[in-house]
């Protein structure tokens, strides 16, 4: 499944829910999942309720622990010299192929990094490397995904609302 630049797993999506559905242990830790895991492909109709943001759709990074994507979401009020940041990172290392979305709001910002089957332990670590590049520059407000720390049910990304 195509939204805007990004092919996307399309054997199941999640489907946020106004209260918890799931209570998951991982490393001695306990998650409460709001978004629920729905086995069904990811369809147009589903994806056009997402933008007209009549629900909130998740799709998952990971596929038998392999991602395509590598994900840095930011949140904050500083998105507009979050969004340079990241271009002027991203030429400086010469990489560039990504591509910057607007999240639910204008404060919140995607940016997907195609990779061509990373594991979850490399893609942990190449997070790490550009998540501390950044921080050298500003506070840190954003997420990365794939995680190691996370489990497969919160290794989800929503799904974009705008491109850049």
């Amino acid at each position: 499944m195509k939204v805007f630049d990004l092919e996307l797993l399309n054997s199941h999506y999640y489907i946020k829910r106004p209260s918890i559905v799931e209570k998951i242990t991982f490393n001695n830790r306990t998650f409460y999942a709001k978004f629920e895991h729905v086995k069904e492909p990811l369809t147009p109709l589903i994806i056009k309720q997402h933008l007209n943001k009549e629900y909130t759709i998740a799709i998952p990074l990971l596929k038998d622990y392999k991602t395509n994507y590598l994900v840095i979401e930011y949140k904050g009020d500083e998105h507009q010299r979050f969004y340079h940041l990241v271009k002027h990172l991203f030429k400086n290392i010469s990489l560039d192929e990504y591509y910057i979305y607007v999240g639910k709001d204008s404060t919140r910002l995607q940016v997907f990094i195609p990779v061509n089957q990373l594991s979850v332990e490399e893609a942990d670590h190449q997070l790490y490397l550009y998540s501390e590049a950044l921080k050298e520059k500003m506070t840190k407000k954003w997420k990365t995904l794939p995680s190691l720390n996370l489990p497969e049910a919160y290794n989800i990304v929503t799904l974009p609302y705008n491109k850049i």
